[in-house]
């Protein structure tokens, strides 16, 4: 495809600009938690990685500047400058202004596109204060410039060149963008070295000038997503050196060519992570070829497995079976891919499902058929999965038998509250009788329910391949038959697969019965180890409940500061030095009784009700995350801090305790 087949005629309108700066939300994301902030850039990024798609791109450079602005930067043929037909106005300023406008709606100037079809940059220039766009094209420089999505001139040419390219600098409107207002670099640099595995021999770097002391980082991967599953994987023992790299192609009827590449790599961990991308777009919620992967990986293991009579005491391994320990990237290329929303998180082209099924099926079985003893090893910890699966779930079952969905009752510890409505219900996991004691009789009868645990808690995070010790263990059976909502996280099953049978075991937010699950623990080391493993246990067999956002810390003080008959609650060494100038205010001498508070059972009922656990004056952390798959950060954290890795642990904490230790807990109150 040569320039002149990416021309100002090329580019197509559907409609115009007004709702981005009233909903952004619609087109970019929440643009209050950092979401739609740092989708902007990805939006202008992925407009230059289409140029690599297209064959005229090799490299892409984005620069964070110091006041808050962002510059990307490509070498590709550099968006049409020549006059619109319909619009009277340069292409250019069309694409920035016109919302659907783009060079990507019939096919002829890019067969695929992973921009949001032409929304992208001109959502962008929205919600931006100002946008600076340069092309390098036909010889020349353009240049214009916008205030808020409106130009401030027309497109111009101010200088001859005899590059290509586009230069698009913007910076976030903070009228929109209102609490946050910075580009995280980590958060960036991930999105962009995805795209770098996906678009193989594309180098992206990312600089940052607010850091003088950070070297450009730069991603260039010549092996593309193999390279990603390696990385996946990294951090694992893999069952075989090399990822499984499948290719294919169907040229579907009425919609067009359809490519899939998958690169997958099987280790001895327990978990899955499967990333999806359409079009160099990630879905973080899978979809349609998410299901077509999964569906046959199992159809072509069982086969295969079946044909050799390597099942041993299993009549059939399940999805879950089959997924244990497997690491791996689909990304497939779709002319006009249809998606359950703007941002793209799930992919719902029914036709993608097939094609991927068929193309796996073929490429799978013949790399199993040329290497029989990788398939055995996938095959016999598929049969470990299942064994273990089937002890977990009798595990899990007797729970469920012993516990509230059977009518067995409550377990005996359980001061539960007098409200049997969920949404105005909240219980209390208390560290120790004595702390528990205190709260059971400062609380709010009517809607607090209090659960003292004994002691520490089972690390689950080291228990993942022997679930069923995991539910056998009593203070963990003592949460599950407490919250009555299950234990376990199911992932979604691909379409055409088995129900699982023991499905109404695993745990449902809807059944919770409580709104708000609350871990108060001392404020010492040792009930920051206990707080840890208990949301270690959340996080790996109840994780829609954080999800959904029911769990919280309670935020118990250190300190009692009295002066005569005042006093006064500090949750800092820094709050407590503030408190003690503020009482000495009148009288420097006077005498300030510090009492050090080591654990909650020093707090007399009186004294935790008004400082931990009074709905009106409280302080509660919400406990989330930015990624809540298997693969993402939040998960390789809990490996990092609870699971087996010393050394790796070490590393962390040498990394991070600084910055831990100095964090300022005075301003969450």
């Amino acid at each position: 495809m040569g320039e002149s087949d990416y021309s100002a005629d090329d580019i197509q309108v559907l409609e115009g600009l007004e709702a981005v700066r009233k909903r952004p939300g619609m087109y970019l994301g929440d643009p209050h938690d950092g979401s739609a902030l740092h989708h902007c850039v990805t939006e202008v990024v992925d407009n230059s990685v289409d140029e690599h798609l297209a064959g005229h791109n090799d490299s892409v450079e984005i620069d964070i500047h110091t006041d808050g602005s962002i510059t990307v930067t490509d070498h590709g043929r550099g968006i049409p400058v020549g006059t619109h037909s319909e619009f009277d106005i340069s292409a250019a300023e069309v694409i920035m202004t016109k919302l659907h406008a783009g060079g990507k709606f019939d096919n002829s100037s890019y067969k695929v596109s992973g921009g949001l079809h032409g929304v992208g940059v001109s959502a962008v220039n929205a919600v931006s204060e100002w946008l600076k766009m340069t092309i390098h094209r036909d010889g020349q420089v353009w240049e214009q410039t916008y205030t808020k999505g409106t130009p401030d001139g027309p497109l111009s040419a101010t200088g001859k060149s005899s590059e290509t390219g586009t230069i698009i600098s913007f910076k976030p409107d903070l009228d929109i963008f209102t609490t946050v207002t910075e580009f995280n670099f980590d958060e960036l640099n991930t999105k962009l070295q995805h795209r770098a595995f996906l678009n193989a021999g594309l180098r992206i770097v990312l600089s940052d000038e607010r850091d003088g002391d950070l070297e450009p980082v730069e991603h260039h991967y010549q092996g593309g997503i193999g390279e990603f599953v390696k990385q996946l994987n990294e951090r694992r023992n893999p069952l075989h050196p090399t990822p499984v790299h499948i290719q294919g192609s169907t040229d579907v009827e009425d919609v067009g060519e359809i490519h899939v590449e998958v690169a997958m790599q099987w280790s001895d961990a327990y978990n899955e992570s499967i990333l999806c991308f359409t079009n160099i777009i990630r879905n973080r919620d899978g979809g349609t070829h998410m299901s077509g992967l999964r569906s046959s990986l199992t159809r072509t293991l069982n086969q295969y497995a079946k044909s050799r009579n390597l099942l041993k005491n299993v009549d059939k391994l399940s999805g879950d079976d089959v997924r244990e320990g497997i690491a791996a990237v689909i990304s497939i290329k779709h002319p006009d891919p249809s998606f359950s929303s703007q941002t793209k998180d799930r992919l719902v082209s029914s036709e993608v499902q097939g094609v991927v099924e068929k193309i796996i099926n073929e490429k799978l079985g013949e790399f199993l058929e040329e290497n029989p003893s990788i398939a055995k090893f996938i095959i016999e910890k598929g049969m470990l999965a299942s064994k273990a699966r089937e002890a977990a779930r009798k595990a899990r079952e007797l729970t469920r038998r012993k516990g509230v969905l059977e009518g067995g009752g409550l377990p005996g510890k359980l001061a539960d509250c007098q409200s049997r409505k969920p949404e105005e219900c909240e219980i209390y996991i208390v560290e120790g009788d004595s702390a528990g004691g205190s709260a059971k009789t400062g609380r709010d009868r009517r809607i607090q329910a209090i659960l003292p645990l004994r002691g520490k808690i089972l690390n689950v995070e080291k228990q993942l391949r022997n679930q069923a010790k995991v539910f056998q263990n009593n203070e963990i059976q003592t949460m599950i038959k407490a919250f009555g909502a299950g234990v376990g996280n199911p992932v979604e099953l691909a379409e055409g697969e088995e129900d699982h049978a023991d499905a109404d075991t695993y745990f449902t937010v809807e059944k919770l019965r409580y709104g708000k699950i609350i871990i108060m623990t001392d404020a010492d080391v040792d009930g920051a180890h206990i707080r840890t493993l208990i949301l270690t246990f959340l996080w790996r067999f109840m994780r829609p409940a954080i999800e959904a956002g029911k769990v919280f810390i309670a935020q118990p003080p250190l300190y009692m500061l009295t002066r005569g008959r005042t006093s006064r609650y500090a949750y800092t060494d820094t709050e407590r030095d503030e408190i003690v100038e503020e009482l000495r205010a009148d009288n420097p001498d006077a005498k300030i009784g510090v009492q050090r508070y080591k654990g909650l059972g020093e707090m007399n009922p009186d004294q935790l009700w008004t400082t931990t656990m009074d709905p009106e004056n409280r302080t509660l952390l919400r406990v989330t995350a930015d990624d809540f798959s298997d693969e993402g950060v939040t998960s390789d954290l809990f490996v990092t801090l609870m699971g087996d890795d010393v050394a790796d642990r070490r590393a962390f904490i040498e990394q991070f305790a600084a910055g831990i230790t100095d964090f300022d807990y005075s301003t969450l109150h």
